[in-house]
């Protein structure tokens, strides 16, 4: 078994090797809850807990961090007199945290909030003081201090630029930069900021850059060197840059590997907060199943673009019927004996996702079982429709993906129940209006069923109802 992943900085795929071989520590970066999550923020977020589900099933086990940004330019333009920025961010966090849960992305191991590591922030600065690769502005920009960028001569490795080459930093007043390119680590408190969105520190009074807060917070949980830094493509320069840099020149290893996982887009866009082009979470899961909303987000490959319009979701709940229906006909005919099937995970399932998470091909061997399955029903082979069920329920649990999972059976609460009771009166109706040869009322039955956008399957082991994928 060898698990390859595609590395942004070696701009290749690379056999994964963790630092420990029985545990994988993994780094990324959360959203700055400014305001509520949008499906690109779910999609990045859902990339990364099918990689973590993996790398478990792979390695064992996975300490998985991903922080929080609750301080930020952004959150304090935000905030106003009624809900100060630190309420603020707790609301958003919290939405963040909502619609993580429906799609089923399991809680990180940690998830640090930035304001909870500002000690580490300020010694990991003075460590870059010392080492000659940070300055204080002084009196020009007072407070502020800059990391300096012509002091590591390995700047720009993580996206190959030249400095030269770069724009300018524009996250301070660039007065007090000795290079329009050096980047904020600490930023002195202005006028008009609260008073208490700033820190005392060696400087002056006030607040950590965006950049120093991620390398602060992964070597306090997951240590000098771990596994994987994940994020979206869009984080690459000059988040992840600047990362590296500062982490590598305080003299950390920092990340083996990493990871970036593509973008949502819109009419080929990218879908952004800035642009106003974006599908709000909680939109998008008040009108789809979160089951169905998950697997849409999971069909493409974690490192491409997403072009998500509204078949889209018509398609993966297509996909999903056909894997739901598949496993309710081998019960029916199985019963609980069903699960009691010995079946060995497939080969080219296992294959795909160890070939940098090849989520679409695993998805075309879990079809493809479920086509076997059919076809073993049809021949009465129950033997071999059975391990067929048990290989697509391995498969999609691993995915996050089974609709047997207890977890969508909540979500679909009682108004699937309530349905399908309806159904089935409708159809124990109709077959006694079978067995009594009342054919015209039997044929009304069927077309108000049909109406109502349900199909029938007529079979040796009852009658099967399913929504009609339209």
């Amino acid at each position: 078994m060898t698990v390859r992943l595609y590395d942004t900085q070696a701009r290749a795929l690379r056999d994964f090797v963790p630092v420990d071989p029985a545990r994988v520590t993994m780094y990324v970066c959360g959203p700055t809850v400014q305001s509520g999550p949008h499906i690109g923020h779910v999609r990045a977020a859902l990339s990364f807990d099918l990689l973590r589900r993996w790398l478990e099933y792979r390695f064992g086990a996975v300490t998985f961090v991903r922080n929080v940004t609750d301080i930020d330019d952004k959150v304090l333009d935000n905030a106003t007199e009624r809900e100060p920025w630190w309420a603020l961010a707790y609301r958003m966090e919290q939405e963040f945290s909502r619609a993580y849960a429906a799609v089923g992305i399991r809680p990180p191991t940690y998830e640090p909030r930035a304001t909870g590591s500002i000690p580490q922030m300020i010694e990991l600065i003075e460590r870059l003081i010392e080492a000659g690769h940070a300055y204080a502005a002084g009196e020009t920009a007072p407070g502020d201090v800059y990391f300096d960028v012509r002091s590591w001569p390995a700047y720009g490795e993580l996206t190959r630029q030249s400095i030269d080459a770069m724009e300018s930093a524009a996250d301070a007043d660039p007065r007090g930069k000795r290079d329009p390119r050096d980047f904020a680590l600490w930023k002195g408190v202005k006028d008009g900021e609260p008073d208490d969105a700033a820190w005392s520190s060696p400087w002056g009074r006030g607040r950590p850059g965006w950049h120093i807060e991620c390398s602060a917070m992964s070597r306090r949980y997951l240590g000098a060197e771990f596994d994987i830094h994940g994020g979206g493509l869009d984080l690459r320069f000059p988040h992840h840059e600047n990362e590296l840099a500062q982490s590598r020149a305080a003299g950390d290893a920092f990340a083996r590997y990493w990871v970036h996982n593509g973008l949502v887009t819109v009419g080929d866009q990218k879908m952004s907060k800035s642009l106003g082009n974006f599908l709000l979470a909680d939109d998008v899961l008040r009108t789809h199943d979160p089951l169905v909303v998950r697997y849409a987000l999971a069909a493409a490959h974690y490192r491409s673009s997403l072009d998500i319009t509204a078949s889209s979701f018509e398609e993966a709940a297509a996909a999903l019927d056909r894997i739901r229906s598949f496993q309710q006909r081998v019960t029916r005919v199985r019963g609980a004996d069903a699960k009691l099937v010995a079946a060995d995970l497939p080969a080219a399932f296992a294959a795909a996702l160890d070939d940098d998470l090849g989520v679409p091909q695993a998805l075309a061997v879990v079809h493809e079982t479920v086509r076997a399955g059919n076809s073993a029903l049809d021949a009465g082979d129950e033997i071999a429709a059975a391990a067929a069920a048990v290989q697509v329920g391995r498969m999609t649990g691993l995915l996050g993906l089974n609709p047997d999972d207890p977890q969508w059976q909540a979500a679909e609460g009682g108004a699937t129940q309530a349905l399908d009771a309806l159904v089935q009166t409708m159809v124990t109706q109709r077959a006694r209006a079978r067995e009594e040869k009342d054919w015209a009322t039997a044929d009304r039955i069927r077309d108000a069923i049909a109406a109502a956008g349900i199909a029938l399957e007529d079979g040796p082991e009852g009658t099967h109802w399913s929504l009609n994928d339209g």
